[in-house]
């Protein structure tokens, strides 16, 4: 299965869980409110989920005389891959790690770390930016915040119903209705919503290095990136970090081990860096 199908499947899964729960809560009219709160959301966070999330990192834009390196760096690999040049911004931290942000090409922004910017070499510097570029190119940060608020939507819808059960008594005037089933629906539904969620972002997190392996022509410099920036993500954690936006990062802030790391936005890096090291040797496409 393709990445764009199953990403398409992964959603249309959630839209329909959503619709659900919708029409579990309030019958025909819940079905249609669910639908409405999710175009609601979704339209806010088209709009203005980008400033938000730049605002709330505390991220500064910078110009070319500001930041050279950085932006020259941008610039280069933004025309190599046939882009519009996004502005560039610069969050004031020490830890190691950068994200794209932006509704379309058009109004996109990527956005580094000091740490990042002081600690990586060129090559790698160019690998993790290209693969900022492929998630721009691929509109994965769309995917991506459409798919957090269906899943932030079914949450809400779960617990309305959750709350209509304790002091309504539910549904149980209905006929053939199944209360134990629908009480472990309104459990089940966010738990799957998350895992949809992750499961896109995970497959998402795939294809942007193989696009940025494409973009830069160096996956090596990408490989290396990332065992360095899994590394200082434990050692110099991001303090601002919050699982809401965990998932537009190159690797995720949120340490975290055993049974934490089926719930990560991300792929084990050493998987990552696996298939960047096949892209080197031939064996993999630098593609997605």
């Amino acid at each position: 299965m393709s990445n764009g199908i199953k990403t398409a499947f992964l959603m249309a899964l959630m839209m329909g869980l959503l619709l659900f729960l919708g029409q579990l809560v309030g019958g025909e009219s819940g079905l249609v409110m669910a639908f409405i709160i999710s175009l609601v959301m979704n339209f806010g966070a088209y709009w203005f989920s980008s400033s938000l999330v730049l605002m709330g990192y505390g991220a500064r834009e910078v110009s070319e005389a500001e930041a050279p390196r950085f932006y020259g760096i941008v610039r280069r690999l933004a025309t190599q891959a046939r882009l519009p040049m996004p502005k560039v911004y610069v969050i004031p931290t020490e830890s190691l790690n950068a994200f794209a942000t932006g509704r379309n090409p058009e109004h996109a922004a990527v956005a580094a770390t000091e740490g990042i910017l002081a600690r990586l070499r060129d090559d790698e510097l160019e690998g993790v930016i290209a693969h900022e570029l492929a998630h721009i190119r691929h509109r994965d940060i769309l995917i991506s915040t459409i798919v957090a608020t269906m899943a932030g939507t079914i949450t809400f819808v779960a617990r309305m119903a959750m709350y209509a059960s304790i002091f309504t008594g539910g549904n149980r005037d209905r006929e053939n209705s199944n209360p134990l089933g629908e009480i472990l629906l309104i459990i089940v539904a966010p738990i799957a919503a998350m895992l949809v969620q992750f499961a896109i972002s995970r497959s998402r997190e795939f294809a942007a290095d193989a696009g940025g392996a494409e973009i830069s022509q160096k996956p090596l410099g990408l490989a290396n990136a990332l065992r360095k920036l899994a590394q200082a993500a434990e050692e110099i954690p991001m303090e601002k970090a919050g699982s809401a936006t965990a998932h537009l990062f190159i690797v995720n802030p949120l340490v975290g081990g055993g049974v934490l790391k089926l719930f990560s936005t991300h792929p084990a890096t050493e998987e990552r860096v696996e298939r960047l090291e096949q892209m080197a040797m031939g064996t993999l496409p630098m593609h997605a």
